[in-house]
């Protein structure tokens, strides 16, 4: 097993932003496999927006949730099946109503014991995190846009489409202007070459991008990351700009007929530059691969 270089992925809910009305955020305090959790409150019930990783952490989560809630239904999301944000649902079981899209509940079933297997790679402190966890069955599951009535408080729960993975969400509370992106977004000391998950990514105009023009053509007041501080709008945009750098770039690139690991060498170097506190650069790679191989609207084939 992998040595792990960084601080226990432990949530902390002393850790505790209010972000607006009823509208808390846990903060991840920029500790690597620890996602900004969401608490968002009506007048009738409360809810909230992935779990930590595994089923101790999310047991810290819904004591936190459960005095928070004073007595108000409990509702649980997750922005994707990833398992730092969704592989602690079962603590919530019989205390909370489990919602996720069609899309992210396939990917549960389908890719939820493979990606469990690769994370308890990563090192001691994060499988011991996923000791015991087991693998979350939603209460209800949805194929388009569902509006979560909370009391006094609608919350938007809204499928993207394939774009970091299948079963991406982000999750809006219109009064507030507030949007959670789940890990379509990392910022702050987690801004990050966007990860791209192999057979679940998206890279190409068709999906990530689109998805990233349509989140900033929202103009949230309030943006909750996955992983880093929360921002506005302006963090949506730099996400899109990158996206749509990298398409370019490659594309360019590849219509020149180079090598693979020639476009690969130069982008990076070049995304690097523009980008010199973000990290993570191996991920350029996997997007040159990715662009390299798709489909580029106005050619006749995928190259």
């Amino acid at each position: 097993m992998a040595d792990y270089p960084f601080p226990d992925p432990i949530v902390d809910t002393t850790a505790v932003q209010e972000v607006a009305r009823d509208l808390v955020v846990i903060a991840n305090q920029d500790v690597e496999l620890v996602p900004n959790v969401g608490i968002i409150g009506g007048t009738q019930a409360v809810l909230v927006v992935d779990t930590g990783l595994g089923p101790r952490n999310a047991s810290k989560v819904l004591e936190f949730a459960t005095e928070y809630a004073a007595g108000r239904r409990l509702y649980l999301t997750t922005t994707h099946f990833h398992p730092e944000h969704a592989f602690g649902a079962q603590a919530f079981v019989g205390e909370a109503t489990y919602m996720v899209n069609s899309a992210q509940a396939a990917d549960l079933a389908e890719k939820g014991a493979g990606y469990l297997g690769m994370f308890r790679q990563l090192g001691t402190p994060v499988a011991r995190e996923l000791d015991g966890v087991e693998l979350p069955t939603p209460d209800v599951v949805y194929d388009d846009s569902y509006s979560l009535d909370l009391g006094g408080r609608v919350v938007e729960l809204r499928p993207t489409g394939r774009a970091h993975s299948r079963g991406d969400q982000v999750v809006t509370v219109p009064d507030a202007s507030a949007m959670f992106t789940g890990d379509l977004v990392e910022a702050g000391q987690f801004a990050i070459f966007p990860w791209f998950p192999p057979h679940d990514t998206d890279v190409s105009g068709v999906r990530w991008i689109k998805v990233m023009e349509q989140l900033v053509a929202a103009s949230p007041a309030i943006v909750v990351p996955g992983h880093g501080g929360v921002g506005d709008a302006r963090l949506l945009a730099e996400v899109r700009d990158y996206l749509t750098e990298l398409r370019d770039e490659t594309w360019v690139r590849r219509d020149s007929a180079l090598p693979v690991e020639t476009i690969a060498e130069e982008v990076r170097a070049l995304m690097v530059e523009r980008h010199p506190d973000w990290r993570l650069p191996e991920w350029i790679d996997r997007g040159v691969g990715c662009l390299c191989s798709e489909y580029r609207p106005g050619t006749k084939d995928r190259t």
